[in-house]
């Protein structure tokens, strides 16, 4: 199945909680697309479990809010900050599970904004968790002028968005 994807770059330069792969307490989330949407399928940690051996609500929240961002960063071409979201807990999600996450852009305001949807899926296809989102979407030289990123992160991010 991952053969009918294409793997989007990261960096190693970072500790993001979300997608640094090299941050070892956090998810390091990959992403994939298929020129349509971007995903990501990854099992969370017992260490970050709610009750039992369910995943906090917090982390799927993270999830959430990382597939929205890198599906608006790469399909934009625009580097995104998160103004608001919100989550509703549809079915428990369990840790050690695989989930699949998939983010969609619903609407873009005057290349500002972007109204975006997440989702995430159990290993069954069942969805577990959706969120609504609006990001701020910030050109890289206004990201580089308001010290967003370094030279290093927007090289990366050119990565991200030209392939």
């Amino acid at each position: 199945m991952m053969n009918e994807f294409r793997a989007l770059p990261n960096a190693d330069t970072h500790y993001c909680f979300g997608c640094s792969p090299i941050n070892a307490h956090g998810l390091q989330m990959k992403f994939y697309t298929d020129e349509e949407s971007v995903f990501t399928w990854l099992s969370v940690p017992k260490h970050l479990c709610g009750w039992n051996n369910l995943v906090h609500g917090g982390v799927l929240s993270t999830i959430l809010d990382e597939i929205m961002s890198w599906t608006a960063m790469y399909q934009l071409k625009l580097i995104t900050v998160t103004r608001n979201m919100t989550v509703e807990f549809v079915k428990p999600a369990y840790v050690g599970n695989r989930l699949r996450a998939q983010g969609r852009i619903c609407e873009v305001e005057r290349q500002r904004n972007a109204e975006m949807e997440g989702a995430v899926y159990n290993e069954d296809g069942e969805l577990c968790a959706k969120s609504t989102g609006t990001f701020a979407l910030i050109k890289p030289n206004v990201a580089r002028r308001m010290e967003i990123m370094d030279n290093a992160s927007l090289a990366w991010f050119e990565k991200v968005i030209n392939p």
